[in-house]
C-alpha cells in the first residue's frame, strides 16, 4: 500500500526535529539519487537569487561586449559545442552552461538599461535560443529552460519595455509584432510544464495586454501585426519533417490567446476591418483558425454560419472545452 503523502505542515513537523547537517546529509541523498532534472533543479534553486543590478553593476557593463559574448555563446550552442567533440568548448564549461546563460542574461538586461538597441539585440538572441532548446537539445539537460532559470515571458516583458520607451509605441509595435510571432508558445517554454520556472511564466498575450493601452494602441499593433503575419515563413516548421499546414496551425495555437484579444479589442472599432483580414490569413490554419472565425460570425450577425463552423471544430477536437462552451453558448442563442 502506498505511503500517504504529508502536507506541508507535517511535513515541516518532521524536519523540526533536524539539525543543519542532517538536512544537508537529507539533501544530499536526493541530490545525488535523484534524476538529472531533479538535481538539476536543486542546483538552480541553491544558486543566489537573481537580483537587479545595481547601479556601480550597470556602469561596469560594456554593452557592445555584452552582445559579443551573447553572440558567441549562442553561435557555440547552435553548433552543438556543448554537447561535445568541440574543442572550443571545454568539458567544465559544457557542464556549467546554465550559470553562462544565467550571466549572459543578466549582462544583456543591464546592457538594456543602458544602450537599448544593444541590449535588445543581446537578449533577443538569448529568447530565441530558449525558444529553441525546448525542442533541440543543444545542452545537456532534460529541461533546458528549467534548469537555466531563465523565464521567457519576463525577458520579453523587459525587452518590449526598453523597446517601448525608447521607440516609442508605433516603433514598438514594428518590432515587437514578428518578435510576438516567432516567441508566443500555447503551453510555455519549459519542456516538462512543470517547476519553479514554469509557475512564473505567463502568455505572451498576456504582457501585451497589460502593454497596450487605448484602441488607438491596439489598432497599430494590430496592423504591424497582420504584416509581419504576411512575412511570416512556413516553410521551417519547428518539428523537422512535417509539412507547411501543421506550421501553419501550430502557429495559429500559440497565437490563439493573442486572436482572441483582437476580437474582443477591435470590434466596433475603426480598426475593425483589420479582423476580416485575421480570420482569412493564408499563415493560419487548423481548427483554432475555424474558432476564431466562428468568433468573428457571431460578431457580423451570422450566427448559423458560427455554428456550422463550429461543428467542423468539435469534429477536429471533440474535447476542446473552450470549443464546446462557445458551441453550447451560441446553440442556446
Amino acid at each position: 500500500m502506498a505511503t500517504k503523502r504529508m502536507n506541508k505542515d507535517a511535513f515541516y513537523r518532521e524536519l523540526a526535529g533536524l539539525n543543519d547537517d542532517a538536512l544537508r546529509k537529507l539533501l544530499w541523498t536526493l541530490y545525488w539519487r535523484g534524476t538529472k532534472q531533479f538535481r538539476e533543479r536543486i542546483e538552480t534553486e541553491i544558486q543566489p537569487a537573481n537580483t537587479k543590478p545595481t547601479v556601480a553593476d550597470k556602469e561596469r557593463i560594456d554593452p557592445q561586449e555584452a552582445l559579443r559574448d551573447v553572440t558567441d555563446f549562442v553561435s557555440l550552442a547552435r553548433a552543438g559545442a556543448y554537447m561535445a567533440g568541440d574543442r572550443r568548448v571545454s568539458p567544465k564549461e559544457r557542464s556549467r552552461w546554465r550559470f553562462t546563460f544565467q550571466r549572459l542574461a543578466k549582462d544583456a538586461r543591464s546592457a538594456l538599461a543602458l544602450d537599448v538597441p544593444t541590449g535588445a539585440a543581446a537578449l533577443e538572441q538569448l529568447i530565441d535560443l530558449a525558444c529553441e532548446i525546448k525542442s533541440y537539445d543543444l545542452f545537456h539537460s532534460e529541461d533546458p529552460v528549467e534548469a537555466a532559470g531563465f523565464v521567457v515571458s519576463d525577458a520579453v516583458a523587459t525587452l518590449w519595455q526598453g523597446l517601448r520607451g525608447h521607440h516609442g509605441s508605433t516603433g514598438f509595435a514594428r518590432l515587437a509584432a514578428p518578435q510576438l510571432i516567432r516567441w508566443e508558445q500555447e503551453h510555455g517554454w519549459t519542456r516538462s510544464g512543470w517547476g519553479s520556472i514554469s509557475e512564473k511564466e505567463t502568455t505572451l498575450a498576456t504582457v501585451l495586454r497589460g502593454m497596450l493601452r487605448g484602441s488607438d494602441a491596439w489598432a497599430d499593433f494590430a496592423g504591424h501585426y497582420l504584416t509581419a503575419l504576411d512575412q511570416a515563413r512556413t516553410a521551417a516548421p519547428r518539428i523537422y519533417g512535417v509539412d507547411a499546414d501543421y506550421s501553419r496551425t501550430e502557429r495559429t495555437g500559440d497565437l490563439a490567446e493573442w486572436h482572441l484579444l483582437l476580437l474582443e479589442r477591435l470590434e466596433g472599432t475603426d480598426a475593425d476591418h483589420l479582423l476580416n483580414l485575421l480570420v482569412t490569413h493564408p499563415n493560419l490554419a487548423g481548427p483554432e483558425l475555424t474558432y476564431i472565425q466562428a468568433r468573428r460570425a457571431i460578431q457580423t450577425g451570422a450566427p448559423n454560419r458560427a455554428r456550422a463552423l463550429m461543428r467542423d471544430c468539435l469534429k477536429e477536437l471533440p474535447g476542446h472545452e473552450g470549443f464546446l462552451a462557445f458551441t453550447k453558448r451560441i446553440s442556446a442563442q
